[in-house]
C-alpha cells in the first residue's frame, strides 16, 4: 500500500492525476481547498485544462474548511476530494477523519497531503480512513528526494493510472 516516490510533489501528481484518469468514466469533478500547496493546486489547474472541473473550497477565519459546504460541493460526478492534513503556512490541522466520512458517504475518494503532519502528529491511515495519503521524507529527517504515497488496498482497491512510464517499479506506477 506504500509507493515510494521522489517526493510529495510526485506522490500528489500520481494520486490526483492517477485517480482522474482511472475514474473519469464515473465523473470529472474534483474538490480541493484554495489554501492547498502549489503541488495540489497546479495539478488541479492542469486537469482543468484537460476538461475536469475543480471546486476550490474557501477556508473559514480559523483556517478550517466548512464541513457543511464540503457536503454541498460534493456532487454525484465527484471522483476525488483532496484536503491537506496540516497547512504548511498556518499550521491549521484539518479534521481528516470527519472529512473522510463525508467524502465516503458521497461515494468519492479522499486524498490528503500529509507532508506537514508526517513525523509530527500521529497518522493512522486506518483510523483516518483516507484512500490516498502523500508525504515527503525530508520532513522526517530522511534525505531530500524521497517521498511516498499510501494507496488503500484493503476493503476497496484504489486504481491509479501511471504517470511515469518506462519501468515496472513501485507496482507499475
Amino acid at each position: 500500500e506504500l509507493i515510494f516516490t521522489s517526493g510529495a510533489t510526485e506522490a500528489i501528481n500520481l494520486s490526483i492525476k492517477g485517480v482522474a484518469e482511472s475514474y473519469s468514466n464515473k465523473g470529472k469533478h474534483i474538490v480541493t481547498v484554495s489554501t492547498e500547496h502549489k503541488a495540489v493546486l497546479d495539478t488541479c489547474k492542469d486537469l482543468e485544462r484537460k476538461g475536469f472541473e475543480v471546486t476550490y473550497l474557501q477556508v473559514q477565519n480559523n483556517g478550517l474548511i466548512n464541513l457543511i459546504e464540503l457536503k454541498k460541493d460534493i456532487r454525484p460526478d465527484t471522483i476525488l476530494v483532496s484536503v491537506m492534513y496540516v497547512n504548511n503556512e498556518t499550521g491549521v490541522i484539518q479534521p481528516i477523519k470527519e472529512i473522510a466520512t463525508i467524502v465516503h458517504e458521497k461515494q468519492a475518494l479522499f486524498m490528503s497531503d500529509a507532508t506537514q503532519a508526517a513525523g509530527k502528529i500521529e497518522i493512522d491511515v486506518d483510523n483516518l480512513d483516507v484512500d490516498l495519503l502523500c508525504f515527503s521524507g525530508h520532513k522526517m529527517y530522511a534525505p531530500k528526494g524521497i517521498g511516498a504515497l499510501y494507496v488503500r488496498n484493503r476493503g476497496k482497491k484504489i486504481k491509479l493510472t501511471p504517470q511515469i512510464h518506462g519501468g515496472g517499479h513501485e507496482q507499475g506506477l
